[in-house]
């Protein structure tokens, strides 16, 4: 008797498949960093770092309307649902479109804080935003009704494409590099909204949402964009500021550091895109959410406790593969800035596990100590240590406080849980 072979996608589940097509993009997207860090060299990576840097900063932003989106695709239904999806299309485009406006405006401005060669890349990039927010947009639906499998194809059709248009760009052309990678990436934008939900017509769908419906997506997105904002100051901040007050090679030391170090924040996205739905639907149906929590956190710290652990063993290494030689000056660095990001992914996992639950204290906290995050680079910034120091020292007070506030809510909710009880 011949054994028949088992169907790939018989041996794993959608969510599993959605995991491993999200680990290929992160490595993808990694090898696009690396490939540019050794291409370029310290001083014009980290010319490319701001725009690598501003297409993080413009995928939290853009994260917003996808979160909403997802979230709402679990929530309503039917005719809803088609409503809201028209609302969020036409809100993504108008807010995609203004601030891609603004970018184009402001474009010498940008040369001139982040001391770039050039203001065309900024102008570049401006054009590609409305195409981000709706491809986001897009990502929120699958996200949210858990197709998981067109969800993986537009991530991995947007690295792929950066990937291969970006370095054939750079291989055929000698002008102005950053000015390419700038092309890459929104051609990247348009190549990504494929495969697009667009069914029926979001932009002629006439149905209105009511206004009690209207108020709980617009508190949700309000308070989602604020934490989003914050996610941007902690992620990013650091780089930007480095860049400004730092000459091109450290600059582009830094950002190669800061590359290696956030790796184990890109993996715990992983997580945090299957955390929303799941808690929301757990909710919806009246059943504990703490669990999933739990099993989420465990995951994260492992995998950022191996990652820091591999930092602190072989820095050296680490960056000569990676990046090469020129980078090794940083390597005393590693583990350290890998231990900040492991810290807050933790933190982070707290803050969307409570934003799914429509609680939105965690949020706040994460926006104090993003300001603060700030505020102690703009006065110390000695040396690049100090800087890596200063975002260790935030992170693990902003751990303290989310653990803090999910041991207090807990013990609250049991004696509420036990008043209810002994009244019945």
């Amino acid at each position: 008797m011949i054994a028949k072979p088992i169907p790939f996608k018989d041996k794993f589940s959608t969510e599993q498949l959605f995991m491993m097509s999200a680990m290929l993009v992160n490595g993808g997207n990694y090898l696009y960093n690396l490939v540019l860090g050794r291409f370029l060299g310290p001083e014009k990576f980290a010319d490319a770092a701001i725009l690598i840097t501003l297409l993080l900063v413009l995928s939290f932003a853009a994260m917003t309307f996808q979160l909403v989106t997802a979230k709402f695709s679990v929530i309503f239904e039917n005719s809803v649902l088609q409503s809201f999806i028209a609302t969020i299309y036409k809100s993504a485009t108008v807010v995609g479109v203004v601030l891609g406006i603004t970018i184009v405006l402001v474009s010498s401005e940008l040369q001139e804080f982040f001391k770039t060669t050039s203001s065309s890349m900024f102008v570049v990039f401006g054009i590609g935003i409305p195409f981000y927010f709706l491809m986001s947009v897009n990502r929120g639906v699958f996200q949210g009704q858990k197709e998981w499998i067109p969800l993986s194809a537009t991530y991995q059709l947007e690295m792929m494409s950066r990937l291969a248009i970006t370095f054939g760009l750079l291989c055929l052309f000698e002008v102005d590099s950053s000015l390419l990678i700038a092309i890459g990436i929104i051609c990247s934008f348009i190549v990504g909204l494929l495969p697009f939900e667009f069914n029926p017509p979001p932009f002629f769908n006439r149905i209105k949402l009511k206004k009690s419906e209207t108020k709980m997506v617009r508190n949700f997105f309000i308070i989602t964009a604020f934490y989003e904002v914050t996610l941007i100051v902690i992620n990013n901040s650091d780089i930007l500021l480095v860049k400004h007050y730092f000459e091109p090679y450290e600059a582009g030391l830094y950002a190669s550091l800061a590359l290696i170090g956030r790796v184990v924040y890109f993996i715990a996205w992983m997580f945090v895109m299957l955390l929303l739905p799941t808690v929301v639907q757990l909710k919806k149906q009246g059943i504990s959410t703490r669990p999933i929590l739990f099993k989420y956190v465990i995951y994260i710290i492992i995998i950022a406790a191996s990652i820091v652990l591999a930092c602190y063993l072989f820095p050296n290494q680490i960056i000569n593969i990676l990046f090469g030689n020129e980078y090794v000056g940083i390597a005393s660095l590693l583990w350290k800035y890998a231990f900040a990001t492991g810290v807050f992914a933790v933190s982070n996992i707290f803050a969307y596990y409570y934003l799914s639950l429509d609680k939105y204290i965690p949020v706040i906290f994460s926006g104090v100590f993003g300001v603060l995050q700030i505020a102690l680079i703009i006065q110390f910034h000695a040396s690049l240590e100090q800087i890596v120091h200063l975002q260790i020292f935030a992170m693990i007070l902003l751990l303290g406080v989310q653990i803090t506030f999910f041991i207090l809510n807990d013990m609250i909710s049991k004696n509420k849980s036990l008043k209810n009880l002994s009244h019945h």
